[in-house]
């Protein structure tokens, strides 16, 4: 094979390579050792991997094709401050709770999964179409759990989770 063929060849191969795909959720990265953190919502255990540092935190749900009852993902933030989280690359609906730092609950979201980013949309345009989830108030914890979790536990705005919040704060990045 010729030089400018190779070339050819192997610039298709790039170009096919980076606009498969791009309609699928990416793949998680290999996951790192994960910590489970285990909290009570309306009585009943949630085992809640945890998301304390800026990978983790971005990383969040993304790419999961189930969120198992009695399972989700709690996010933890150094401070206080006005969160906003979004569906980017989620395949399933999921609800979220806003917590602040006593743990009251300053907001809920019944979050719906989007449209995947088409093939030649870009990034930018992606992002700015996902509908924005916000806390409302301060937040300092956010808790991810299955769709319908808010309707069957019935946590509403101004309860209060207990859990081991200064430990979890002293571990965030």
């Amino acid at each position: 094979m010729s030089a400018s063929a190779l070339i050819a060849f192997l610039s298709i191969m790039l170009f096919a390579g980076t606009a498969v795909g791009v309609d699928e959720p990416p793949a998680p990265p290999a996951e790192p050792k994960v910590t489970i953190e285990t909290v009570r919502l309306a009585g009943q255990p949630f085992r809640l991997e945890l998301a304390a540092d800026p990978v983790s935190r971005e990383r969040g749900m993304m790419g999961r094709r189930v969120i198992k009852p009695g399972t989700g993902m709690i996010f933890v933030f150094r401070d206080e401050q006005l969160r906003s989280f979004w569906m980017a690359h989620c395949v399933v609906d999921m609800d979220a709770y806003f917590l602040d730092a006593t743990g009251r609950i300053v907001a809920r979201h019944a979050m719906k999964k989007e449209p995947l980013r088409h093939r030649f949309e870009s990034a930018a345009n992606y992002h700015r179409r996902l509908k924005r989830y916000t806390s409302r108030r301060p937040a300092q914890f956010v808790i991810e759990v299955p769709a319908g979790s808010i309707k069957t536990l019935g946590l509403k705005v101004g309860d209060r989770i207990e859990f081991d919040r200064a430990r979890l704060v002293a571990a965030a990045r």
